[in-house]
C-alpha cells in the first residue's frame, strides 16, 4: 500500500569514539568492537515514487556530490533494493527517485554512504507502508553495509562483528561538543584496513575489546574523562597514508581540545570540546591554521534516520 508520494529523511552521521580492530575474518572482514556516536551534522533523503515504469535512479546534490557514484552501485539504491526484497510478495514496492542532499563528506570515515542507505530504508518504508518491525528493518541494513543499522537507530552504541551487531550503550543523559575538521582529499577504508593488516605483519592479533575507561567516562557524562578514552586503531594507518593529519591533529590539541582524533577510517579529524563556546574557539583557531579544508561544529548523541516531512 502506498502510503505517501514521497518522504523526506534526515540522518545523522558517526563517529567512533573507539574502533578496535581484531584479526581478520575469513569473508575478509575484520573482528571489531567499536563505540558509534550520531552526531548533527546531517544529509537529508527524500524518496518519491517514479513516473512511469522505470527503475529506481538517484541524484546527488551538496557536499562532494561528484565523488557520489549515481548509479546501481549507489549504496541508498542498493538500500533500496534490499527493503523491496524483504517484502517481495507482501506489499507494492514500485520505483522510486531518491535525491540526496549532502552535508556529510565523502569517504571522510563519518559514514556518508551508509547514513543514506539508513534514509533510503527509513523513506521507503514509510513511503510503502511496509509494516515492518524496527528489528526487521535493521536486519536490511545489516544486510546492506557494516554501519547502515546504526545510521538507522542513532545515539550513542556498541557494535560488534563488523560493527553491524549493536547494543545501545548505557550513557548519562550528557550532550557532547565537537568540532570535525575536513580534510582536501579521501582515503579508501579498504586501503586503510590493508595498511593496518601490512603493519601488523608478524604480531599476534589480539580479539578487540570494549574499552572499560571509554564506557566509564560515558556513563559518567564526563567530557574530560571521554576525551582522554578516545581510541581508533585505524588511525596510525590513515596517518601513514595521510601525512598532514598529523599536522591538523596537532593544532586542534594545541588549541585545547580534550581529546583529538581522526574519524573512522579518515580523513576528517575529530575534537572534542568542553562546551559550545570552546567548540565555537577550536573551530576558529581550527580554521586560521590552514591545516584543513574546512570546519564544521556538531553535537552529540543525536537520533538516527528520522522522517522529516511526507506529502502525498
Amino acid at each position: 500500500m502506498i502510503v505517501s508520494q514521497s518522504v523526506t529523511v534526515r540522518v545523522p552521521a558517526k563517529i567512533n569514539l573507539q574502533l578496535a580492530v581484531g584479526p581478520l575474518r575469513p569473508d575478509g572482514y575484520h573482528h571489531l568492537v567499536t563505540v558509534f556516536h550520531a552526531i548533527s551534522l546531517y544529509d537529508e533523503v527524500t524518496v518519491a515514487v517514479a513516473d512511469g515504469e522505470g527503475d529506481d535512479s538517484v541524484t546527488v546534490t551538496g557536499e562532494g556530490a561528484a565523488e557520489v557514484p549515481a548509479d546501481r552501485d549507489n549504496l541508498a539504491l542498493r538500500a533500496v533494493r534490499a527493503l523491496r526484497d524483504a517484502i517481495a510478495g507482501r506489499e507494492a514496492a514500485p520505483a522510486v527517485r531518491v535525491a540526496i542532499a549532502k552535508k556529510i563528506p565523502v569517504a571522510g570515515g563519518m559514514a556518508g554512504g551508509s547514513a543514506d542507505a539508513a534514509a533510503a530504508i527509513v523513506a521507503c518504508d514509510a513511503l510503502w507502508g511496509t509494516g515492518l518491525s524496527p528489528a526487521e528493518l535493521s536486519e536490511v541494513a545489516a544486510q546492506v553495509g557494516s554501519d547502515v543499522a546504526f545510521a538507522l537507530l542513532g545515539g550513542t552504541a556498541v557494535g560488534r562483528g563488523r560493527g553491524e551487531q549493536l547494543t545501545p550503550a548505557l550513557v548519562a543523559p550528557a550532550s557532547y561538543h565537537w568540532v570535525l575538521a575536513f580534510a582536501s582529499g579521501h582515503l579508501s577504508t579498504p586501503l586503510v584496513y590493508k595498511t593496518l593488516d601490512t603493519q601488523r605483519e608478524g604480531r599476534m592479533v589480539q580479539s578487540p575489546e570494549l574499552s572499560h575507561e571509554l564506557m566509564g567516562a560515558l556513563r559518567a557524562g564526563d567530557p574530560l574523562r571521554l576525551g582522554r578514552a578516545l581510541s581508533n586503531d585505524l588511525q596510525a594507518p590513515a596517518l601513514a597514508l595521510f601525512p598532514a593529519l598529523r599536522k591538523t591533529l596537532a593544532a586542534g590539541r594545541e588549541a585545547g581540545a580534550l581529546g583529538a582524533l581522526v574519524s573512522g577510517s579518515g580523513p576528517t579529524c575529530l575534537f572534542l570540546a568542553r562546551d559550545a563556546e570552546h567548540a565555537t574557539e577550536l573551530a576558529v583557531q581550527l580554521s586560521g591554521a590552514g591545516v584543513c579544508r574546512t570546519v564544521a561544529r556538531a553535537a552529540g548523541p543525536v537520533p538516527g534516520a528520522t522522517v522529516v516531512s511526507a506529502e502525498g
